[in-house]
This record gives structure tokens, sequence and C-alpha cells, in this order.
């Protein structure tokens, strides 16, 4: 299916009939309602579809096809790690994966591939080849990818994999900060908030650089997601993280008079947030085991 056209996008019940209408391999596009801004990739494990966001503006939507069982597509948020247009799967007999945007280290990416119109892959999230080539093209290193089942946020739970690494970092105590950029000097980068442990980490290319204290007035009631659209001097303009039929706004993370963040760690952390960087605010708390929720926050080595 061709471009998706402005007036569709205007005409709420137009564009719904059409995204519902989609069959396997069909796809929306229509880039030039949103010209600009940061990008936001929304993957629905229910619909098997993929909504792409532009400056909070829905300019593309696409059926896919997720992991079958016994492979499933993990859950969770996430930002695009590595992006190749001619990759092969370092664990399938090189099967072919055009336009491969990778979301964790462990395996699991979007790219063009066969969609038979049910989940077959083995983790990955397999998209129309001329969609996942024009997807490519406005997608950066360090953009948000949310992967849901449901109609809200994820529930977020930290992998095995950061709990390790934190193990990794230098000693620590509940009261205590640290803060050791060098152990990840680049790449993209995300905060989470948990309300119950009252503390912050700060990850780099999956890999945890920074864990704080925090106090709050009032608590985490249900996991939000925000990315920084924007830096203009000392303000940040952050993006909720919209999900399909939810409106986008403009929102801080959380209230600073609400949140208390030790002064040291907030400007080591302001000095190198830039546009893209990624906040999950969870009620849950970060020790391994006490949710119940076997998801992803960010998953940060091959493909499926």
């Amino acid at each position: 299916m061709g471009a998706l056209a402005q007036e569709a996008v205007i005409g709420a019940g137009s564009v719904a009939n059409a995204i519902h209408a989609l069959k396997a391999g069909e796809f929306l596009w229509a880039p030039e309602v949103a010209p600009s801004g940061p990008v936001l990739v929304i993957v629905s494990i229910e619909t098997q579809r993929a909504n792409v966001y532009r400056n909070g503006v829905l300019i593309g939507v696409s059926t896919a096809s997720i992991g079958k069982a016994g492979h499933e597509t993990p859950i969770g948020i996430f930002t695009i790690l590595q992006k190749q247009m001619e990759h092969k799967s370092n664990l399938y007999d090189d099967a072919p994966m055009p336009f491969m945007q990778r979301l964790t280290w462990e395996g699991v990416a979007m790219h063009a591939g066969n969609l038979p119109g049910y989940p077959a892959s083995h983790g990955c999230i397999r998209l129309p080849l001329v969609f996942a080539c024009d997807l490519y093209g406005v997608s950066k290193l360090g953009m948000t990818v949310v992967v849901t089942d449901g109609a809200s946020v994820p529930r977020v739970a930290p992998t095995p994999d950061i709990l390790n690494d934190m193990a990794g970092m230098a000693e620590t105590s509940d009261t205590a900060s640290v803060w050791q950029p060098e152990r990840a000097p680049t790449g993209p980068l995300s905060i989470v908030i948990s309300g119950a442990d009252r503390r912050l980490l700060v990850l780099r290319n999956g890999v945890v650089i920074g864990s704080t204290p925090i106090s709050m007035k009032e608590p985490i009631i249900a996991p939000k997601a925000f990315s920084l659209r924007s830096v203009e001097g000392s303000v940040l303009h952050w993006m909720q993280l919209p999900l399909p039929g939810e409106a986008v706004t403009d929102a801080e993370p959380a209230d600073t008079s609400k949140m208390w963040i030790p002064d040291p760690f907030r400007r080591k952390l302001a000095a190198i947030l830039a546009p893209g960087a990624t906040v999950v605010m969870t009620p849950d708390t970060l020790a391994q085991g006490d949710t119940g929720h076997a998801l992803t926050v960010i998953a940060g080595q091959d493909e499926k």
C-alpha cells in the first residue's frame, strides 16, 4: 500500500480504518506530514504493527512479524545500538537482515524480512523491505523503540546484565552516589528512575555509568517514559513517549520540586544529556526477581 496521505492523518477515523485494513506486507508512509523532529517507534505485539512518530506526529504504520513461540520478541523500552544496511545473522545460517537496526546485543533487531501474517521470527521485528528502508533513512543511533503487548507503557525490570554490570562498579551504599562515565565513553544515554528503590541509574550504550539515591515528595504511581527532544541552554524539553491512541505532550520527567537529586550528580548528568536521551520512571524495584516481570529496561552479542 502506498504512502499515507496527509488528509488521512488529519482524519483520525479514516487513518484508523486504513491501519486496521492493512494486510501482511502492507504499510502506510507519509514523512512529509512532520518533516523534522525526534523519531520514535512503537511496536505492538498484539496487533503486529510498527507505528512511527516524528515530532509527536504519526508518519508511518507498518505490518510486522514478531517472534514465534519459544523465541518471543522481548517487551520493553530500547534504543537503537547499531545500524547496518546489509547484515547477516550470526546465529541463523547467515540469514540476510537488510536495513538492520539493533535493539539488543543479544540478538534482537528491526529489519526487512518475510511477513507471513503471523509471528514467525526468532525474536526480531520483521518489516516490509521498502518500509524498513524508509525507517532506516529517518532513524538515528540512540533512537527510542518501545515494544509493548498492551495499551500502556510496559512495566520495567532490570535485565540480569544490568544487575551484573552494577556489581562491577565502585563499592557503594544505599546513600552514596557513583559516577563512572569512563565505563562507556560513548553511546545512547538512558536514565531509569525506580520509585520503589528511590534510586536513579544512568546507562550509556547499555552500561551503568552512574547511580544515585533520590528523594520524592510524591510516589511514582505508574510507569512513564520520556525522550529528550531538545536542549536550550539549561532548559530541557522532554517529549512523553506516546502509545497508539495517546496524545504526545511536552513535559519534564519529574517536577524538580518533587524530586531531589544530589547537586553534584545532577550537574554531571546535565553535562552529558543530549537530544534522544530516554528517561523511564517506574514504581518497580530494580532488585532482580522482585517484580515478577521478565521485561527489559535497556538491553545493552546476536541477531534473530
